[in-house]
């Protein structure tokens, strides 16, 4: 069986795959759901020098801890950009890497541009407002395709503003990662954010996946993303 670890993106925490692991576990794969630096019940480390490079090195740290092996990464959104600096660090450690409607970067590649121009705007404008010049506010959850009530309730009270610097500081990859098999799956029941980095994938040849909910797949789908991940992680 494999080691899953499930990394979660921007202004969430590890709690966000709670609808997701027992089914994982239940399949016998390890799980792992670490909590980056700045965010959730670690914003008390949150600085404005927490970056990209911070939380690539949270997760190899991790996997170096428990000497992990066979592992299938999963990256959501943001943490895309985390889990392609992961594979270009310890790509002997990795079988497979999952991105999960989130950025597909390349060498010097830094998240902010890899939004849409638009978007990316809100972005700027955000952090140069209410996030102080270093904090990505929260987004609005109904903007994600987070309809239910009761999701938005399990959800609001726990996200936290999210380090700037994680979306400005570029990816600094060698190109030791690009062996490790990967997969993308697209979200397609919102504004399709990441329509573009899936088509990335396909040109790349990497299988592409569809889930008609919104972004946040592990709270709205999570019984069709479990099952897509027990199939990736087989």
């Amino acid at each position: 069986m494999s080691t899953v670890v499930l990394l979660h993106g921007a202004w969430h925490g590890g709690w966000a795959w709670q609808r997701v692991v027992p089914g994982l576990r239940a399949a016998g794969h390890e799980v792992h759901t670490p909590t980056l630096t700045g965010l959730s019940d670690r914003a008390h480390l949150l600085t404005p020098q927490v970056g990209l490079s911070t939380h690539v090195q949270d997760v190899v740290a991790l996997l170096e801890a428990h000497d992990a092996h066979d592992v299938v990464l999963v990256g959501h959104s943001y943490a895309g950009q985390v889990v392609t600096g992961v594979a270009d660090r310890i790509p002997d450690r990795l079988t497979r890497r999952v991105y999960l409607d989130a950025f597909v970067g390349d060498d010097g590649d830094a998240a902010i541009d890899l939004l849409p121009p638009t978007v990316a705007g809100h972005y700027r404008e955000a952090v140069a407002g209410p996030g102080f010049g270093w904090l990505v506010p929260v987004r609005p959850l109904e903007r994600l395709g987070v309809t239910e009530q009761a999701d938005l309730d399990w959800l609001t009270p726990r996200l936290t503003p999210h380090p700037w610097l994680t979306y400005t500081e570029p990816l600094r990859l060698t190109g030791k990662g690009d062996d490790v098999p990967a997969v993308f799956i697209e979200c397609t029941d919102w504004m399709r954010v990441f329509r573009e980095h899936a088509g990335r994938a396909a040109e790349r040849g990497w299988p592409v996946h569809e889930i008609a909910t919104g972004h946040e797949a592990m709270v709205t789908a999570p019984d069709e993303l479990t099952a897509l991940l027990i199939e990736q992680a087989r």
